[in-house]
């Protein structure tokens, strides 16, 4: 679930505005939500008391349940919400996998019509949370060779699958961890570790074990690879048979399907933390300057600091005028160094002689020295 609330907030909305309406009320409502899930909504004034809920919702997994709707066990869980004013219309409508007729006349006037409305708007939660019950209790009838049982992909949404793999002693969720912000997985590899530190002690010792690692798990050999691409991690939790048992059954199977909501809510809160907590820290720092620029003795210190710039200003001026003065006296250096006497040295032993035979010369060598 996108959300940590089981009942559709605006499906809840509508029902309770049929039910509390005085006069009856023409509705017919098509809402989507995440998840592509679709409801259809629809009430007649001349049937005023009767309301009709469609529901289309993906399957978790195409692979293990029925190709013609929902299997027998989650249509039981369905009915189980109320016998009175909830009943099942067989077949449902086109496009739907289920068609839920709604009684508001059986509803009773207390603080129950309103429990019993929640109830109802949370039928889409009831339908996953029954796939995933079915699936833990008959995994073992599945695919195994030579002991080892093939990995179950879960698809709540197209982006977030997760594997479900029966064990011999327990049973194994994982969970591939993707984030789009490289804040965001240091604050989730962060929380992860520190989530198997908490699990680790005794105080905790009957919750699942939870084990997170940078690498996928030897259980996944063999997925796709766009499966197993993450820069989040892996986070596997083992649930034993304690843990799916009585009541734990339907905890156990309402948090596996919202650890992702659970995960990204805790990445934001955190972060929205550490956001505030930098901000107090840089206002407290300004208020601390501005209180300093009021007392008197931070005041003749700004005052001082102020006269040494000027005077480190004046310096490195009178230094670069220095500087500049003997700069432009070695750019007029241009002629060339004399040596008195050097030209008469120069004109008789550093000349080549010339001859007027056409056919050979004879190249003198000449011996210069300049002491």
């Amino acid at each position: 679930m996108a959300s940590f609330e089981r009942a559709s907030p605006v499906l809840k909305e509508i029902l309770l505005r049929i039910y509390n309406a005085e006069k009856p009320i023409e509705v017919d409502y098509h809402l989507y939500e995440f998840g592509s899930v679709e409801y259809h909504i629809k009430s007649s004034v001349s049937e005023p008391q009767v309301t009709y809920l469609s529901i289309s919702t993906p399957f978790l997994s195409q692979g293990v349940f029925l190709s013609y709707g929902l299997s027998p066990f989650t249509l039981k869980m369905v009915r189980q919400i109320s016998t009175d004013v909830l009943h099942i219309v067989e077949p449902a409508n086109d496009g739907y996998q289920l068609t839920l007729r709604l009684d508001f006349s059986k509803l009773p006037h207390n603080k129950e019509s309103l429990k019993i409305i929640t109830e109802v708007s949370s039928v889409q939660a009831v339908i996953l949370s029954s796939q995933l019950k079915e699936m833990l209790q008959n995994v073992n009838s599945w695919d195994s060779s030579q002991g080892m049982y093939k990995p179950i992909k879960l698809i709540y949404h197209p982006k977030e699958p997760f594997y479900v793999i029966r064990q011999p002693q327990k049973i194994v969720a994982v969970f591939p961890m993707r984030f789009k912000d490289n804040s965001d997985v240091i604050i989730a590899t962060s929380f992860f570790q520190e989530l198997m530190d908490v699990v680790s002690l005794k105080k905790w010792a009957k919750v699942p074990p939870c084990n997170w690692s940078p690498i996928p798990p030897l259980e996944l050999r063999g997925e796709s690879f766009e499966d197993l691409s993450t820069n989040g991690g892996f986070v596997s939790f083992d649930i034993s048979s304690h843990h799916v048992e009585g009541k734990r059954l339907d905890k156990t199977v309402w948090s596996l399907l919202n650890f992702y909501a659970y995960v990204k809510h805790h990445v934001k809160c955190t972060r929205g933390f550490i956001q505030r907590r930098m901000r107090r820290r840089l206002d407290n720092l300004v208020k601390v300057l501005e209180k300093s620029r009021v007392e008197d003795g931070q005041i003749k210190k700004v005052q001082g600091w102020r006269k040494m710039r000027k005077m480190v200003g004046s310096k490195s001026k009178m230094i670069k005028r220095r500087w500049g003065d003997l700069g432009k006296k070695i750019k007029r250096i241009r002629f060339r160094i004399k040596i008195h006497g050097f030209s008469r040295f120069r004109r008789r032993w550093l000349t080549v002689p010339s001859f007027s035979s056409s056919t050979a010369y004879t190249k003198l060598q000449t011996n210069g020295n300049n002491n």
